[in-house]
């Protein structure tokens, strides 16, 4: 009977809507390659808010009702228009198998580790067909917590078999299309103001709140060229630029490195696909991906890159940039 209260209590708290940029919700969820998870939250108030009232909850498989095991209380503190990376507490060097390492560059990136038994937590251990609920309560009373924001649709599973192991960009959005919540990270859109506070939606379209982009991505040497193992395999690296910091609406300035890098981009929208940076930062590293993850553009220059071109297919497209005293941040543009 306890199970069932718990999702039943999140179903009744969802009815509890949130206002624009008044509750923390998901800006980022990173599901990469073995142990590679991380979930990042955002701030959109003018207010430091204490982590310890709220908690990651995983909806594994397709569940609709889940134990305390499920679930992880957060702590420390997101300041305003800022974020907290949490990610899988996977930290030991020499672990293999399902006790794996999570990447140093990702590790680099957190802010919090969490679950590192798995018997003790499961919330961290997402895959791409789970659901993951940010929820405000304690795990000893699921039931009467309230519902910030879901990622996925609980009680909905995704994986449908190879390709198909997750939630797609076309609808219904499982079995249809590409997939992208498995080795991928997907981005919250800055238009995004607030979680998602109803459990019983009728279908996840991540297109609709979310940029995507590949979890992992090649390792390019100086001249842009795939850098090679010694088996002659080219060499992956962590695709987490944009983890770390969060591009809202609710504040132009809510990014970390914002502070750092004067720039915008022009046109933008762009009717060409030739976008030119306005900057007093030397850009030496873009990057640009599609809306569904595709890399269609990559450029590195140490002399300083002015502008780039990306065709004239309509889209909204991620750009990944980083300058010569290392800020890596990101934009996003549009070829209309």
């Amino acid at each position: 009977m306890k199970k069932v209260l718990l999702s039943l209590g999140l179903l009744i708290s969802a009815s509890i809507s949130a206002q624009d940029c008044s509750e923390l919700f998901i800006s980022e969820y990173v599901e990469g390659w073995s142990n590679n998870k991380a979930i990042e939250i955002y701030n959109p108030t003018n207010q430091a808010i204490d982590l310890s009232d709220y908690m990651l909850i995983r909806y594994s498989n397709g569940a609709n009702f889940v134990g305390p095991e499920s679930g992880v209380l957060l702590s420390g503190t997101i300041q305003p228009y800022d974020v907290y990376v949490a990610v899988l507490d996977k930290r030991d060097e020499m672990g293999t198998g399902q006790d794996a390492p999570v990447w140093d560059s990702l590790q680099a990136r957190a802010d919090g580790f969490y679950c590192p038994d798995y018997n003790v937590s499961k919330a961290m251990y997402f895959n791409g067909n789970d659901a993951m609920v940010l929820a405000k309560g304690t795990l000893t009373d699921i039931s009467n917590s309230q519902l910030i924001d879901v990622f996925g649709k609980i009680g909905e599973d995704p994986d449908v078999g190879d390709p198909y192991n997750g939630w797609t960009t076309e609808a219904p959005f499982v079995g249809v299309g590409v997939v992208i919540s498995t080795d991928h990270s997907l981005v919250r859109k800055p238009t995004i103001k607030e979680g998602v506070t109803q459990a019983n939606i009728p279908s996840f379209n991540a297109m609709v709140e979310w940029d995507t982009l590949p979890a992992v991505i090649p390792m390019l040497d100086a001249n842009g060229d795939p850098v090679l193992d010694g088996n002659g395999n080219p060499r992956i690296e962590g695709n987490w630029a944009t983890l770390g910091n969060h591009a809202c609406d609710c504040n132009e300035l809510s990014v970390k490195d914002e502070s750092s890098i004067k720039l915008s981009i022009y046109p933008n929208p762009s009717a060409n696909g030739v976008f030119n940076f306005a900057t007093e930062s030397n850009i030496v590293n873009v990057t640009v991906y599609s809306a569904v993850g595709q890399k269609v553009f990559s450029q590195e220059d140490n002399s300083g890159i002015q502008s780039f071109t990306i065709g004239n297919q309509p889209g909204v497209y991620l750009v990944n940039l980083e300058t010569s005293n290392g800020v890596v941040t990101s934009r996003r543009v549009i070829v209309k």
